[in-house]
This record gives structure tokens, C-alpha cells and sequence, in this order.
């Protein structure tokens, strides 16, 4: 009895181990938005939400620098752009280098992972791994940050699928600049909207990867796309309604990224024009003011 017993806490234990992100520990880090100049979409952002971000400093790797909003549940989204004098070859060989020239807006997110059993536990479900790699930057009072990132597929850093990073510095420095959250009007990252060819093959390949059940599925007339969402994650996947709308143009042209992100507000939350998603209204910013899509949803 008690071997029969070892034995099906060892099968569990495996279990555990082949399937690390099911969809409870599907936990955003952080959303990253890119751009050209991190100057002007700080300025957009701020006049679009009447909340600023925060200057988080600049990467390690000669290209790039960025800013912050961090959330009380210490998800953050991420503005980031060019170094000024940066290094054209590191830009050209960044693996957003194409969305931060372009102006593409959303482009990528991060899940936490703690330790490798975690990735390997990818490795298993048939998934390309690429990493993992190191990473830093500077604050702006001087403190160092350092961490390493692993991708997942064979597409961009963080595009179709997240990437995964893990802090080798402490994580609260990484996310609170100040030692607090930059807004109180929002309680973390609620939806990642990703842009996709063919949404039954993203739907597939998503379940497979993430051992996830058949998601929901609506229209949205507005937001011009059919969804997906795995009810108790923060995925939804999006195909354009028609061969001209908006996001088959942006699929399109930059591939299968995010094409949104929702956040959670803690008030009621005001925008340009809403949605209904899933049961949850959806009020999105102004795309003319901020020059990409970013909505705001109640938190129950």
C-alpha cells in the first residue's frame, strides 16, 4: 500500500514536472510595447491614461532603454526604445529590432518562472527552447538589475508564445523603481492579445504547449477580430474579421505578436469607445492619442 502510494506521488511529482504552466501559473511579469523613441511614447501614454511612466534606464546591450508602469501585483508594462546613439548593429540585432524601427506597439510579454524544472518541463511538451540568456540594465540611482530570459518557439522573443524570465538581481528592484507600484489605478495586467494567421492552428498549437482545454470563443465587430481566450489565463488570441481590417494588415506585416494588452483598473475607467469581452466590458484609450490599442477592464 505504501509503495502504491510512493508511486503515485512520484507519477504527480511528474506530472508537476512535464507541465509546468498550466493555466493557473500562467503569471504575466511583464507586457512590452516598442517603439523608436522612448521620449515620445512616454508622452503619448501619459496623455492617453493621465498616467506616467517611470524611467526605468538602459540595457546592457547598447540598443535600447526603457520605461515603466508597475502594477500592485507587481506586473509591469513596459515602454521601450532606441538608445539614443545607440549601437546600429546592436539595434539590428535585437530580436525586436523590426518593431522598435517600426513603431509596432505591443510586441512582446514575460511569464516568472523559479527554477529550471520549469523549463525543462517545455522541453518535454515538443516546444523549441532557446536560452536561457542573461540580461541587465542600470537604474537611474544606479542600482543593477540582472536576470535571464529562455525563449519559447522558434518565432521572436515573448511574440507568439512568452518568454520566460527568471531575476538573478532581487525582482522588486526590477519592478518597483521607487519601492511602490507607479499607479494605484490599476491593479496588474489582465489580457494579452495576440494577433494570429490562422486562429484554429493557434488555438491548437497553444493547448498543446500549455496543456490548456478548448477556449471561448466570441466576435468582436468593434475591436474587428474573432476571439479566443483559456478561461483563467491572461491569453486571448485574435484573427481579423476581414482580409483589410486593421489587424490582418498587422499580422501581416509583423507577424503573430500581441496586438493588444488589458489592464485591470480598480475605478471605473473611461475611454473612446468599448467592448464586450467574455462578460467583461472593455474600455479602450484613445488609439489616435496613444498610436496603439490598450484597454482597461473593472476588476471584480
Amino acid at each position: 500500500m505504501v509503495r502504491a502510494h510512493c508511486r503515485i506521488c512520484h507519477f504527480f511529482l511528474f506530472l508537476l514536472s512535464v507541465c509546468p504552466v498550466i493555466a493557473a501559473q500562467l503569471q504575466i511579469d511583464h507586457v512590452t510595447v516598442a517603439g523608436a523613441n522612448l521620449d515620445v511614447m512616454r508622452k503619448a501614454f501619459t496623455n492617453a491614461t493621465r498616467i506616467g511612466p517611470e524611467y526605468g534606464g538602459r540595457h546592457a546591450n547598447h540598443a535600447t532603454e526603457m520605461a515603466l508602469v508597475s502594477f500592485p501585483d507587481g506586473s509591469y508594462l513596459e515602454l521601450m526604445g532606441v538608445q539614443p546613439h545607440a549601437d546600429p548593429a546592436a539595434v539590428a540585432a535585437h530580436a525586436w529590432s523590426r518593431f522598435l524601427q517600426s513603431n509596432a506597439g505591443p510586441c512582446a510579454f514575460a511569464i516568472r518562472v523559479g527554477d529550471d524544472a520549469q523549463v525543462a518541463g517545455f522541453r518535454s511538451a515538443g516546444i523549441q527552447i532557446k536560452g536561457p540568456e542573461r540580461g541587465g540594465r542600470m537604474r537611474p540611482d544606479g542600482t543593477r538589475l540582472e536576470w535571464e530570459t529562455t525563449d519559447l518557439g522558434s518565432s521572436p522573443r515573448g511574440t507568439f508564445f512568452p518568454f520566460l524570465i527568471r531575476d538573478l538581481t532581487s525582482r522588486r528592484n526590477r519592478a518597483y523603481l521607487t519601492g511602490r507600484a507607479t499607479t494605484e489605478r490599476v491593479s496588474g495586467i489582465s489580457k494579452v492579445v495576440i494577433g494570429v494567421h490562422n486562429l484554429d492552428d493557434a488555438i491548437a498549437l497553444y493547448r498543446r504547449v500549455f496543456k490548456l482545454p478548448a477556449p471561448d470563443r466570441e466576435r468582436d465587430p468593434e475591436f474587428d477580430a474573432e476571439l479566443a481566450w483559456f478561461d483563467g489565463t491572461p491569453v486571448i488570441l485574435a484573427h481579423g474579421l476581414t482580409a483589410n481590417s486593421w489587424l490582418t494588415r498587422r499580422v501581416v506585416k509583423f507577424g503573430e505578436i500581441p496586438c493588444a494588452f488589458v489592464l485591470r483598473a480598480t475605478g471605473e475607467s473611461t475611454g473612446t469607445r468599448t467592448s464586450q469581452w467574455f462578460g467583461q466590458k472593455v474600455s479602450w484609450a484613445d488609439e489616435r492619442k496613444l498610436g496603439w490599442w490598450l484597454g482597461m477592464e473593472l476588476s471584480h
